[in-house]
């Protein structure tokens, strides 16, 4: 065989494909002829400087990448404040209509532990109401129980009315329920995000380009083609090389 025959054999095995030769024969030859040896270790160096290239510096921009994906600061709507501040009022007023039941003066309680108890259901209420009036992004998450109690509150109350369990006076403190499910409600619809969600995802960062490659197709190489071959050496021993 040629010494040409045995460098496309060499030049196959350092891209990982078949040489076509016995390994025991492509390393006896290579042990007895020195030109073949001398190419061998030149076709390793380009094979390796093409592969692993030295990484060009890039400025870091870590930071700027960082603060570009956060979420941006979210602007207040028209009417927020204005829904959050009488939802402030609403919290403030259920407060107030639990501290006669905290010391015990609740008339319509039948012992001191009910009045405690309602007083305490009162004052949690308040303090729910006033949360949300200060992190307003937790207003979806209240709607149920407030539109829950509500329920509850009216199906109780109006047989209860009818058989004169209760005065229309002692109903008219649920009014702040029914005010603070009404604020509560439009609080969340007012800060509901208006973008369609897309698979069940909203409003999450997107690549610039999902396929990887500057121009949406494919992702770019990261070495060098396979099937990779070495240029052939020029007559009189010396050959070229080409990256």
């Amino acid at each position: 065989m040629s010494c040409e025959q045995y460098r496309d054999a060499i030049s196959a095995r350092l891209d990982g494909e078949d040489p076509g030769l016995p390994d025991a024969s492509l390393d006896a030859h290579l042990a007895a002829c020195p030109d073949c040896a001398s190419w061998a270790a030149a076709a390793r160096r380009v094979t390796r400087l093409v592969r692993v290239g030295p990484a060009e510096p890039v400025p870091d921009l870590t930071a700027a990448v960082l603060a570009a994906a956060g979420p941006p600061r979210r602007r207040l709507r028209p009417g927020e404040l204005l829904v959050r501040a009488g939802l402030g009022l609403v919290a403030l007023g259920q407060l107030l209509l639990s501290w006669p039941s905290l010391l015990g003066q609740d008339s319509m309680a039948q012992t001191m532990h009910g009045a405690h108890e309602s007083g305490a259901w009162n004052a949690a209420l308040a303090v729910a109401l006033g949360w949300v009036a200060v992190r307003p992004r937790h207003a979806a998450g209240l709607v149920p129980l407030l539109a829950a109690l509500l329920a509850g509150l009216v199906g109780v109350s109006l047989p209860d009315l009818v058989h004169g369990y209760v005065d229309p006076g002692r109903l008219s403190t649920h009014l702040l329920v029914g005010c603070g499910l009404g604020l509560v409600a439009t609080l969340a619809w007012v800060r509901r995000d208006p973008r369609p969600s897309r698979g069940g995802r909203g409003g999450g960062i997107r690549p610039a380009h999902p396929a990887g490659g500057a121009d949406g197709g494919q992702p770019a190489a990261t070495g060098p083609p396979r099937g990779f071959r070495l240029p052939r050496p020029a007559s009189g021993g010396q050959h070229e090389t080409a990256a």
